[in-house]
């Protein structure tokens, strides 16, 4: 008889900050939401490259469902370790769903939209998915949290809106996780992508933040084109969850690497 999985747990690695190099970017992420949508497992598992599979979750109904997030923010001082006086803006959002690989869990990274021409960089020098946008913040944040949330982005590629509201529920054990740390360390803090690159080469980026600190959000209106054109989701579809955090600094370890199959 198969043993079942045991729950994910922070490792020590996970909460250390890395050393970072000339290459590494740092930020500060304004404005970061996880918006989180479970999906068929089988229609997602026709979008990764070999290897990979659907990392799949029993729900209190008892379906089997896939997650899959669109992660919005505003970049306020993205920096390179080289050149820390330089700084850039910019809105950005990532697409991405929940996998394992080689026994691993990580993310499996669709694209992202990026308001900003610099897009150009990582899009011609490592051949990343990333695609111009428009994109057109509205928030509000107090004491309390998060008074409203609204993004509109508008591009040939990742059009989306957003209209949400924060509470001051803190993340705790969503549906289909066993625990709030199991929680934490599936949906928050996977610091392993993956992707095609745009030459249909398969690539890897790392990340590397604290735990972060989010709160359960509430959802008016959540559509992203990205998830509705891949077949993942349906206009009208309510997300699985909501997470918010008014700002938190990430490192991403550069270059992303090739990926020899």
């Amino acid at each position: 008889m198969t043993e079942p999985p045991q729950p994910a747990r922070f490792q020590p690695s996970d909460l250390s900050r890395p050393s970072t190099r000339w290459i590494d970017v740092t930020t500060t992420l304004a404005d970061f939401a996880i918006i989180t949508f479970a999906v068929d497992p089988a229609a997602l598992s026709r979008l990764l490259a070999p290897g990979f599979a659907p990392d799949i979750f029993t729900m209190a109904d008892g379906s089997r469902r896939a997650l899959v997030s669109a992660v919005p923010f505003r970049d306020l001082d993205f920096r390179f370790g080289v050149a820390p006086w330089m700084r850039f803006s910019f809105g950005q959002t990532n697409y991405r769903a929940y996998v394992t690989y080689r026994g691993r869990r990580g993310v499996w990274f669709f694209g992202t939209s990026l308001a900003t021409p610099f897009v150009l960089i990582p899009r011609y020098l490592w051949k990343l998915p990333w695609h111009y946008a428009r994109m057109r913040f509205d928030t509000r944040w107090s004491n309390a949290g998060c008074e409203y949330y609204r993004l509109a982005t508008n591009g040939r590629w990742g059009a989306a809106e957003v209209d949400l509201h924060g509470t001051d529920k803190p993340l705790g054990c969503l549906d289909g996780f066993v625990d709030a740390e199991e929680t934490a360390v599936v949906l928050t803090h996977p610091l392993s992508g993956y992707f095609y690159r745009r030459d249909g080469r398969l690539g890897s980026y790392a990340v590397w933040h604290e735990r972060l600190q989010l709160r359960h959000g509430v959802a008016r209106r959540a559509r992203f084109a990205v998830f509705e054109q891949l077949g993942l989701v349906a206009p009208g579809d309510a997300p699985h969850s909501v997470l918010v955090q008014q700002t938190t600094e990430f490192i991403i370890l550069l270059p992303p690497h090739l990926i020899q199959e």
